[in-house]
């Protein structure tokens, strides 16, 4: 039944609305921050338990890490401990020379011609990084860019010659050079990079296939033409790929020792990894047991790589990701 109120009568609402609020006890009020507090605590415990527990695993990867890096670093520091050692002290195992020498630094300059074989490996190392870059980001943007019949097919084919031993074409290209006149020069060390790399064209294509085909549709429409779109576009925004393309054929080249082996004949031609053989041969096995100018001549031979390294890791990691994930 409905409740009737007399003209005038306040309505229920309001009523309710008019009565005074009463503010809680100090008794109440502690009663309840206790149970929000209680609440939060095994929150605020999970969090910590978590954050333990990501610190320890951190401090395991780190010292993970640490070991290996350990592992791979002592050969190294073997060898530059070795090179401070005289003769009799060179295999005795200890990084921190007895006798600490830097005569074999100045012997090892008059032991061999270093610094032309210095020299021939860097001059060698630059011509081929560089033709080998050019060359195959040619090969890659013709793949990256151009649609024709059959470009899956042959650039399979590119691929599958990754998979040929170098072996198998190794008296191909002794005999080819050999025809041409260039066996006993630094021609052949350097030449063949002419025509590219497999594995560099895979690199690189996978690079420019991320690049946005506006740019080039937009350089099109303005007139630019074919050899304005690589070398004006593509070429400066593969800079990445191209970087570690150039790292990788000067590590490559500045180690290579067969075909060092193959080609050179006189001394005065040698790299460095074909001069450090002709050393093993002097000083080493069978020579006059100078060890300590051989693994100083090593020492003199490695930096320069590191140092490239060093100078080009953040592009080679950089590279490496982009391209890894692009195309």
């Amino acid at each position: 039944m409905t409740r009737v109120l007399p003209p005038g009568a306040p309505h229920e609402d309001e009523i309710t609305s008019r009565q005074p609020v009463t503010e809680p006890t100090p008794r109440v009020r502690g009663e309840a921050e206790r149970e929000r507090s209680a609440a939060r605590r095994p929150r605020t415990g999970a969090r910590g338990a978590e954050r333990r527990h990501r610190g320890l695993r951190r401090a395991l990867v780190i010292a993970a890490l640490s070991v290996l890096a350990v592992v791979f670093a002592y050969p190294f520091i073997w060898l530059i401990s070795a090179s401070f050692k005289p003769r009799g002290e060179v295999f005795d195992n200890s990084l921190i020379p007895h006798t600490f020498t830097w005569d074999n630094y100045v012997q090892v300059w008059q032991a061999a011609p270093l610094a032309l074989w210095l020299w021939n490996t860097l001059l060698v190392t630059v011509l081929a990084a560089t033709t080998v870059t050019l060359s195959s980001a040619m090969v890659a943007w013709g793949f990256a860019y151009f649609r024709f019949r059959g470009r899956g097919a042959l650039f399979g084919i590119v691929l599958a010659t990754m998979m040929l031993p170098g072996a198998v074409t190794m008296i191909p290209t002794f005999l080819i050079w050999n025809a041409l006149g260039f066996v006993g020069t630094l021609v052949p060390l350097w030449a063949q990079n002419l025509f590219g790399s497999a594995f560099y064209v895979f690199l690189i294509r996978q690079f420019m296939l991320g690049l946005p085909r506006d740019f080039f549709e937009a350089a099109r429409v303005d007139g630019a033409s074919n050899w304005d779109l690589f070398w004006r576009i593509a070429l400066p925004l593969s800079k990445p790929a191209l970087a570690v393309t150039f790292v990788f054929e000067v590590q490559a080249v500045w180690t290579d020792l067969m075909r060092a082996l193959i080609y050179l004949r006189d001394s005065a031609d040698f790299t460095v990894p074909r001069g450090l053989k002709s050393l093993v041969d002097a000083f080493g096995f069978g020579g006059e047991w100078h060890w300590e100018i051989i693994v100083t001549a090593s020492v003199i031979a490695t930096v320069p790589m590191i140092i490239v390294f060093f100078l080009g890791q953040r592009q080679i990691i950089h590279g490496i990701s982009a391209g890894g994930v692009k195309g």
